[in-house]
């Protein structure tokens, strides 16, 4: 019941999104659109609810719980950053809005930015770990908890793994092709003109 309630939260959300902008939009009713995306956070709450429902009902907490606490930490984390990303592309592909600004490409402006997708990462992890953390006080000492306490693990490997690859974004950043050389490529080029 809870794997199927994470799949209805998931296309509820996208079903929520999708009808928000249209009536944003294509309706002319920003108000009724704004209200319409208001609602996305409900699905989060349902499933917190039928999930804290399912364990005191006796359920043995296995992946499912964990699963469930990791998703709401992810749309904690990312629901705003994804509708923002999507609002921008509906609104310049059926409102004429301005194209969506792209994230940067190149040096420490794309090191920056894969910084803050880092840090939602950290969210997610600490909204999902604090969740799973109350379920296994709520389970107690008597019950399972290896299964939650192995998704709290699972949350830290994701942010070390989306950490390392942040940095690497950082320790050897893409130049642009176009754009201005570094400051030691400049004085290389000076001293060789010297010559």
């Amino acid at each position: 019941m809870v794997v199927t309630l994470i799949i209805v939260c998931e296309v509820g959300f996208w079903v929520l999104l999708v009808a928000g902008l249209a009536l944003r939009y294509l309706a002319r009713m920003p108000r009724t659109g704004a209200a319409v995306l208001l609602m996305e956070p409900l699905l989060e709450l349902t499933l917190l609810v039928v999930t804290a429902i399912d364990l005191r009902n006796g359920a043995t907490a296995d992946w499912k719980h964990g699963l469930a606490a990791v998703y709401i930490g992810y749309t904690v984390a990312y629901g705003h950053y994804t509708i923002a990303w999507v609002d921008g592309h509906f609104a310049h592909r059926f409102a004429g809005g301005p194209p969506p600004v792209k994230p940067p490409r190149y040096g420490l402006a794309r090191a920056g930015h894969e910084g803050k997708l880092w840090l939602r990462t950290v969210l997610m992890a600490a909204v999902a770990s604090g969740l799973l953390q109350l379920a296994i006080w709520f389970v107690g000492e008597g019950g399972d908890t290896a299964s939650l306490r192995g998704w709290q693990m699972t949350t830290g490997r994701m942010v070390a793994i989306h950490g390392l690859i942040a940095l690497t974004y950082l320790l050897w950043q893409k130049k642009d092709p176009g754009g201005p050389a570094s400051p030691g490529e400049q004085a290389d080029a000076q001293e060789k003109s010297l010559r």
